[in-house]
């Protein structure tokens, strides 16, 4: 049997793929659900996929904080699987990419059960005022720069009571990247705005290309409430991919689906732990994953403040975060879910 006729028959052999609608918070989501979506569905092609994954992602060495000040590996802290995703406008230089010169764009756990069957994600705004180890009270998004990746795992860990398990640092450019190989995206725009720049958005549908969509999702300043708005838009893009990764059949061809991966993956940087072997470890905890079990809400806050240094922040909500933790720790995360989806 020749190449092509292999490929036939592969591809004869899949169901064909039905159109979902997901809501969510964060772009970085899809970029992780690719990895994970390559062995579920990628069959034969699993290995040259992988290969082209590890090859490209850049690793984070020491990504860690010491083990003695975090929450225990096997405690009920470490139920599960959870991955903290950060979106940055910058990609680190150096031997140690969490260090200087970088602060987290984007900030959201990933939470799979022990037993699988569902997947939580759950954003963080990116100026939530919280305690970070070692450096006081300041945006959590700072903690990426002041003190490097182990201080961002530090400061997620002390605050929500949960243990990271695997890291990933996404550049925003490698969004910009996959959103260009699917040849654009058609978004609903919420609301029309102008940039400061000068660029301009009908509310509607419209198609983006990569520089287009990263505008859109980036934009805050357009807006009375800023990153609320911010992060309403980011869904909506990621609607649109969805809708553009189903109905053109990425997800189900593993010939697109491994040139997307070659695509993004020179833009992630993920701890030393998060091969491809790992991600094709979680594939059985999510086979069969529809867009029912797939949860997506951000993390409650108090709404705006200022710090008493006068800095605009988003007030934490202290006891919320203790409570996901805990919801983590005792299995307990879909009920929460339920409740700050219709808070949302």
């Amino acid at each position: 049997m020749d190449q092509n006729e292999f490929d036939r028959e592969y591809e004869a052999e899949q169901p064909r793929p039905r159109r979902k609608k997901l809501t969510g918070r964060n772009i970085i989501l899809v970029l992780l659900s690719l990895l994970v979506v390559v062995a579920v569905v990628a069959g034969v092609f699993v290995w040259n996929i992988g290969r082209n994954f590890d090859n490209g992602a850049q690793n984070l060495q020491n990504a860690f904080p010491e083990e003695a000040g975090r929450p225990a590996k096997g405690s009920a802290e470490d139920s599960g699987t959870t991955v903290l995703l950060l979106g940055s406008d910058k990609r680190p230089d150096g031997v140690d990419p969490g260090v200087t010169g970088s602060r987290a764009d984007s900030v959201m756990l990933l939470h799979i059960p022990a037993d699988g069957g569902q997947m939580y994600v759950m954003s963080i705004m990116r100026d939530t005022w919280v305690n970070i180890p070692g450096v006081g009270e300041a945006k959590i998004n700072a903690a990426l720069d002041q003190g490097g990746m182990p201080t961002m795992v530090s400061t997620i860990e002390e605050n929500f009571d949960t243990r990271v398990d695997e890291v990933a640092l996404v550049d925003f450019a490698g969004f910009e990247g996959l959103t260009n190989a699917l040849g654009g995206v058609t978004v609903d725009v919420p609301v029309a705005f102008t940039t400061r720049e000068g660029k301009h958005y009908e509310a509607g549908p419209q198609k983006m290309d990569g520089e287009q969509a990263l505008t859109f999702v980036r934009e805050r300043y357009a807006f009375q409430d800023g990153d609320y708005q911010r992060v309403r838009n980011q869904r909506a893009y990621l609607e649109g991919l969805i809708d553009e990764l189903v109905s053109a059949g990425t997800l189900t061809n593993p010939v697109k689906l491994n040139e997307v991966v070659k695509t993004i993956s020179p833009y992630l940087t993920v701890s030393d732990g998060l091969t491809a072997g790992w991600i094709a470890q979680q594939a059985p905890k999510l086979v069969g994953l529809g867009s029912s079990d797939i949860h997506m809400f951000t993390v409650p806050n108090k709404g705006v403040g200022t710090s008493a240094d006068g800095q605009s922040i988003i007030v934490a909500d202290e006891a919320a975060m203790k409570e996901i933790g805990k919801a983590i720790s005792d299995g307990t995360l879909d009920q929460y879910a339920k409740k700050a989806a219709r808070q949302n």
